[in-house]
């Protein structure tokens, strides 16, 4: 699995601005700076985020960007599906690596071992990615792994066969 740069930095944007006192904007130039990144970039960036109601522009004098809420209202599993795709999109992912002979339908329809694979998966790290905030994220380093590790372990304590459910592909 891989981190899209999209998807890291787009997170650290947020960080930022999730670090910001109570109602207070950064501008572009701001947070371009303090996460060396350039300006065009972080613009391109804070766009993506606010079209998907995460941050809002703030016009005037002291305009620039802010949170569209507490951090607490946002988690990561949400923001990162803003920045990125899901590691497992059912059933668009089966149809873009079906094989060049397959027609739109997977060559391995009716007997696919990875298609369970990729969804459980997808669904582990979806639910735990849900469970943490940009407010859980502003912890120090040693305690968000510590809330990482209890939150992985709720999700695997969950009942697995909850996890692992496939519908069947239809053929077209």
């Amino acid at each position: 699995m891989k981190i899209s740069a999209q998807e890291e930095y787009g997170l650290r944007c947020l960080l930022r601005l999730a670090r910001a006192d109570a109602g207070q904007s950064l501008t572009i130039p701001e947070i371009a700076t303090a996460e060396g990144m350039s300006p065009p970039y972080v613009a391109k960036l804070l766009a993506v985020l606010r079209q998907a109601g995460v941050i809002e522009s703030v016009r005037g004098r002291s305009g620039g960007y802010r949170l569209a809420g507490s951090p607490a209202d946002f988690t990561l599993g949400a923001v990162l599906l803003f920045l990125g795709e899901p590691l497992f999109d059912e059933p668009g992912y089966c149809q873009q690596h079906a094989g060049t002979e397959a027609n739109g339908i997977c060559v391995h329809y009716g007997g696919c071992t990875l298609r369970a694979l990729w969804h459980t998966l997808e669904t582990w790290m979806r639910r735990t990615l849900d469970q943490i905030t940009l407010a859980d994220l502003l912890q120090s380093e040693g305690r968000i792994a510590d809330l990482l590790r209890a939150r992985l372990a709720e999700v695997v304590l969950e009942e697995p066969s909850n996890l692992i459910t496939l519908t069947p592909l239809e053929k077209e």
